[in-house]
């Protein structure tokens, strides 16, 4: 699913109204119809709701709601802004208004009380804004977020901007859900606006899906439409040298598991062979924990300290649990030197990357780094902002060409083309330790089975997330290990095959 900003947004809203010859009215009415339905199934019988409206066409949504939610026998009450300059879609609606519909102008000097069971919709402003709020407005908005109201806003939270960061002290609603149209916005992605956006849901409502198509963005979202066809089906006399022989190194003293977890979420992900470069002090731990993988000798005592021969593999994993002595980092120069296959690189491969930042200009192509945040920080600068920490991302993977699978709620996927990529699965139950090396273990796998390293990315980040979510429906989120990810990545999988067929 593509990602527009608002000013395409806008056009594509135009570009629907001239296509099926219908006014921007009845396009209002048609997302207005949207979110009441939505809101009705989610409220209990007789709950009022206060809509607050701005001047605009966030406004005329908000009074079309209105209308239709009276219509459907729930109380409604409207909240006007102060006196301003209507849009003609607000006029439009507001003169639709049934006169049974209570409907007030706001007085900032005496705003209504909003208990703790109220219902609040936000369609103050949506993704016209481009400044800060600011009076009458923001003194609204503070109101609202300071009562204990349930609130849901309409399109965008009102004062967050779409598609720029936002400055600092500015006055947004908080809300509890965001109900959007069509397609999501960039800000819905971005840790900052958490606690603006909460949970957000995107509706259809019919826009016009040619001009969505012939749209360009760099900025889509991964979903089960874009990996159609990505992951193909097991072959019937395929064997275990058809799906890759892959080596994983990691592990050192004190942290063997997270060896054990990148392995057996490896071998979770299809590869046909594994081999673990593990130091001496965990092989006897992984011959036992991941019975199924091959455990190299002499790779060194307590951590990684050398290389193995790499010609029998087709794809290698650095990272987890690996530390970051010196004869680890001469390791992973050699690696990079000398390597023909992909390279995963994870944790402290990306650590010793940032340490030591020549090695950077070793990566080979289409190399797959996997940091956190703070481990991207250490390979590039500390960010002003989320906006500015794309750029850099953007930066990083065209000056470097590969790709960074930026790890977070919304997972962000780095290209060498500058297309970025947002995940939809996972949940918080995720972040747990060991979830990182889950992810390596699972993307070495779709190396190792010659996926390019775009449909790797794509097709390892969602499964991650959507076995996460497979194992918090049986174990809730509180009680998710990272384990429990290795265990659902079969099944996750399995959804995204494209069968063969006519």
């Amino acid at each position: 699913m593509k990602i527009l900003s608002a000013a395409q947004t806008r056009a594509l809203d135009q570009a629907t109204i001239q296509a099926e010859g219908i006014t921007s009215v009845d396009l209002m009415e048609r997302a207005a119809a949207a979110f009441t339905e939505w809101l009705l199934n989610r409220l209990s019988v007789g709950r009022e709701v206060n809509i607050f409206c701005g001047p605009g066409n966030n406004g005329g949504d908000g009074l079309a709601a209105a209308r239709l939610l009276h219509q459907a026998g729930q109380p409604v009450r409207v909240w006007l802004l102060p006196p301003a300059r209507h849009s003609a879609d607000f006029t439009a609606n507001r003169h639709r208004l049934p006169p049974e519909v209570p409907c007030a102008e706001l007085n900032t000097r005496s705003l209504p009380d909003l208990p703790a069971s109220a219902v609040v919709v936000d369609a103050l402003f949506g993704t016209g804004l481009s400044r800060p709020l600011s009076d009458d407005a923001a003194a609204v908005v503070q109101h609202l977020n300071s009562s204990a109201a349930s609130i849901v806003a309409v399109d965008m939270p009102s004062g967050l901007l779409t598609d720029a960061p936002q400055p600092a002290d500015s006055v947004v609603v908080r809300a509890r859900y965001t109900v959007s149209f069509e397609l999501p916005k960039l800000a819905f992605f971005l840790p900052q606006n958490a606690e603006f956006v909460g949970i957000w849901e995107v509706l259809p409502i019919g826009l016009d899906a040619g001009v969505i198509h012939n749209t360009p963005v760099d900025n889509h979202t991964i979903d089960l439409k874009l990996l159609t066809n990505r992951l193909p089906v097991r072959q019937k006399f395929g064997h275990k040298g058809t799906y890759g022989h892959a080596l994983l190194l990691a592990g050192s003293y004190g942290k063997v598991g997270a060896a054990v977890l990148a392995a057996r979420a490896c071998l979770h992900g299809g590869v046909g062979l594994l081999s673990l470069g593990v130091p001496t002090i965990g092989y006897d731990i992984v011959q036992t924990a991941v019975p199924e993988a091959m455990a190299l000798p002499h790779i060194g005592q307590e951590h990684v300290a050398s290389l193995p021969e790499l010609a029998p593999y087709s794809a290698v994993g650095i990272g987890p649990g690996l530390g970051q002595h010196d004869d680890t980092r001469a390791t992973l120069e050699k690696l990079l030197r000398e390597a023909t296959v992909p390279l995963v690189l994870d944790a402290d491969a990306l650590n010793l990357l940032g340490a030591h930042r020549p090695l950077l200009d070793l990566l080979p192509p289409d190399a797959i780094l996997t940091p956190h945040p703070k481990e991207f920080e250490r390979l590039t600068q500390p960010a002003h902002h989320d906006y500015h920490c794309l750029e850099l991302l953007r930066a990083f993977c065209h000056r470097h060409q590969c790709y960074v699978v930026l790890k977070g709620a919304h997972t962000c996927v780095g290209t060498p083309t500058g297309n970025l990529y947002f995940n939809t699965t996972g949940n918080a139950g995720m972040a747990t330790g060991g979830s990182g090396d889950v992810l390596t273990g699972l993307l070495t796998a779709l190396r190792a089975q010659k996926l390019s390293a775009l449909d790797a990315c794509l097709l390892g980040v969602y499964a991650h997330g959507r076995a996460g979510d497979l194992a918090a429906q049986q174990l809730g989120e509180m009680g998710l290990a990272a384990g429990d990810i290795v265990t659902h990545l079969g099944p996750a999988l399995q959804e995204l095959v494209t069968p063969s067929g006519f």
